[in-house]
């Protein structure tokens, strides 16, 4: 498996734009989180977090893509265990059903990741600290709000027997230790 700074270069060779690199900084540290909450491999967790969406910018208009570019890119690099997550993140394309934890928390985590930074970016101070979990539970429950992030997503995170308010804090306490990081 590669290293963080090895993952590091390949992100910044195919992601140009600053706020995807920080996005993916987000989910890896989200993903670390709930490793070590529940004993599983933080690197390994991380580094597939780090990863998800170094296809991105090459399949923005091909969504289909999305995952399998990345699968090809990271051949050999990553365990298959965490190629598998990253396309299943974008399992209504790829035909890949999510069955292991590391899968349906990669999912669950993006989703959240996109949900409260749009929470933040919608607060008078643009800063996360003033985000908090009310706020966010709210939001979640408001399919007004950010209606194109599937909170379906973010409950897989039940099916790893995590309750969604507590997924939703952990992930909230996760960007807030590194807003500095992701410019939150």
């Amino acid at each position: 498996m590669i290293t963080r700074e090895q993952a590091v270069t390949l992100i910044k060779k195919y992601l140009k734009d600053v706020d995807n690199v920080r996005f993916a900084v987000a989910v890896e540290h989200i993903l670390k989180k709930i490793a070590e909450l529940y004993g599983k491999d933080q690197e390994l967790w991380g580094i597939t977090g780090l990863l998800h969406n170094i296809d991105y910018e090459y399949c923005a208009h091909n969504p289909e893509k999305r995952g399998m570019l990345a699968s090809q890119l990271l051949e050999g690099l990553l365990p298959e265990k965490c190629i598998n997550a990253i396309k299943a993140n974008n399992y209504i394309h790829l035909d890949y059903i999510p069955t292991t934890s590391l899968d349906k928390c990669l999912i669950a985590a993006v989703t959240s990741a996109e949900l409260i930074i749009k929470i933040t970016k919608n607060t008078e101070s643009k800063n996360i600290s003033d985000v908090h979990l009310p706020i966010i539970i709210t939001k979640f429950n408001d399919s007004n709000f950010a209606p194109t992030i599937n909170r379906n997503r973010i409950a897989l995170c039940e099916d790893f027997g995590m309750k969604i308010e507590f997924f939703l804090e952990t992930c909230l306490d996760s960007l807030k230790e590194i807003s500095q990081d992701i410019g939150l």
